[in-house]
Order: structure tokens, then sequence, then C-alpha cells
């Protein structure tokens, strides 16, 4: 581990800092990442890059950075003629990449501890057709638990402080994702992207939330990829239903175009939003997309007693 302090105890304890958006940061940093496989790309190409982005962000105040695996997927990765045993040492490398993040800021003087957790993005991420702000694949729990194995446990058996089973936008997802996720001897956090009160599948938070109450693994349950004005609600639920920490991580409120693979609209994300949500019950606290190093920096301000 990164820290000797797990990060769930570093949760029942106190509020931990989460990083921004990686494709912000890559983007910003002149990187090209209008491919299918997004920041996974770089993975192969420009693992480098990765570091750099991950450091950024543990220099601008976050404690955990979440890996560059969110649309790394051995499916994806052979659609570009990467094959499995390669598909699996690039997964490791997320990891390593992000470790050595942390090495690197502890080098320059952070010295608060700092974890990594390995991202797990919905089975719609390897399609790259915005299908993961629906949901709703045609795939059964069974056949989209076969999905998620064999990235999980390749990302377990790099050994990240915790697996981000993030942005997921259906509860049949999350049913095959907390199967997996049992018994592979590292805690996890789950994270739907939300609209309103429902899963982006229309399915009652409260109910999707449930699904993760008695899952010893999980250590955090919320919503992430989601409009910031969205997530109020989403956390007393979470809190409500769950009894456990809520991890939460929205966007800058812009919108996606999946279409156009473009952003529109304006930022109406604000650092302070963060103590409210704190004072609702969340734990673990960051940004998705198109929220950047500052913004972080203004997270960890807010949030410091």
């Amino acid at each position: 581990m990164t820290s000797d302090t797990s990060l769930a105890s570093a949760l029942a304890s106190g509020t931990v800092v989460l990083d921004g958006g990686m494709s912000n940061q890559l983007e910003f940093a002149g990187h090209d990442l209008s491919d299918e496989l997004w920041s996974a790309r770089l993975l192969a190409e420009r693992p480098e890059a990765i570091t750099e982005a991950h450091l950024a962000y543990f220099e601008a105040g976050a404690d955990v950075a979440i890996t560059a695996s969110y649309q790394a997927t051995f499916e994806g990765f052979a659609k570009r003629g990467i094959g499995r045993e390669r598909a699996a040492e690039l997964l490791a490398l997320s990891v390593e990449s992000a470790r050595e993040a942390a090495r690197r800021a502890a080098a320059k003087g952070v010295a608060r501890p700092l974890w990594v957790a390995a991202s797990v993005g919905p089975y719609g991420a390897m399609l790259a057709d915005g299908s993961e702000y629906r949901g709703r694949y045609g795939l059964s729990v069974d056949e989209l638990a076969d999905f998620h194995r064999p990235r999980l446990e390749v990302l377990a058996a790099a050994r990240p402080d915790v697996l981000a089973l993030e942005t997921v936008p259906d509860a049949d997802e999350a049913r095959a994702l907390l199967r997996v996720v049992r018994g592979l001897g590292v805690q996890a956090w789950l994270s739907y992207t939300a609209d309103g009160e429902h899963t982006r599948a229309g399915q009652p938070l409260e109910e999707a939330f449930a699904l993760a109450a008695d899952v010893d693994e999980v250590i955090a349950v919320g919503v992430n990829c989601c409009a910031p004005e969205d997530v109020d609600g989403a956390v007393r639920i979470a809190a409500r239903v769950t009894g456990k920490p809520v991890v939460v991580y929205p966007n800058s409120g812009e919108a996606w175009d999946a279409g156009a693979r473009a952003w529109a609209g304006r930022s109406s994300f604000t650092p302070e939003e963060v103590t409210g949500w704190r004072a609702s019950g969340a734990r673990l606290i960051g940004g998705c997309c198109r929220v950047g190093p500052e913004a972080i920096t203004g997270i960890a301000a807010a949030l410091t007693p």
C-alpha cells in the first residue's frame, strides 16, 4: 500500500480528497484523446504522461489517484491488435503509474498518506458510444459478470489500495460487479452515474445503493460523472440506505455530446459546495470530467478543518 493506513480507516476518521478528471489533465498537457481507448491508449504509448497527470493531482491536494484503466479492457485493446498478455500488463501498469506518481510526490515533499484506486469503468465505456450514460445494454447479469471478471482479477492482482467501480449506469451492472468483487481480497467503492435520484438506467438510487449495503468489500457508495446539482440528494440517500461512507465526484456541470465526442455548456461546479456534501455524509470527495487540479486544490482547502 502507498500508505500504512487503509483508506477505509481514513474514511472512518475523516474526509479524503479524490483527484479530478484524468482526460482533461492529459488534454491540457497536449495529448490527443480522440481514440476509442481514450486515456487508456497512453498506457501503451505514453505511460509517463499518465504518471505526470497523477502527480499533478497529488501536488494539487488529492489524496487518492484513480488509475487510467477506466476504458482499459481486454476487448477494447483487442480491437487495436493488443493481445491479452500485453493488455494485462497495461492494466497492471495503470496501477504502477499511479504508485510511481505517489513516490514522486513524496520525494517532492508531499507528506500526507496517498492511495491508489484502480478504475473499473462500465461495459458501455468499452463500446465508446455513450451507452455508459444509459445502461440497459441487453446483457444479463451473468454476461456482465463474465465481462468484468478478467479485468477485475488482473487489477486486484496489481494490489491497488481500492477498486473504483465507477460511472455505473445500471443496477444490473452493479449486481455483476459486486458479484465479482466478493472474495478478490481488495476493498472497493461503488459509484453510480445518476440523473436526479435515479440511475441513468432509471432505477431508484435507493434500490441501487441497497445492493452494496451488506457487501463487506465495499467501503464507500455514491455517485460520480453526474451534474453537481444531482449530488446532494444522492449523498443523503446513500448514507441512509447503506450506513457506509459516501463517495462523490461530479463533473464540472458541462454535458458530454457522444456524437461529437466533445463537452458543451458551462461549468457549474464550485469547490465550496463540498462542505454541504460532507455534512450530509460524503467522506470521499473529488471531481470527475472537466474538473482539474485547480478545482481539487479548492476542494482540499474547503475540506481542511
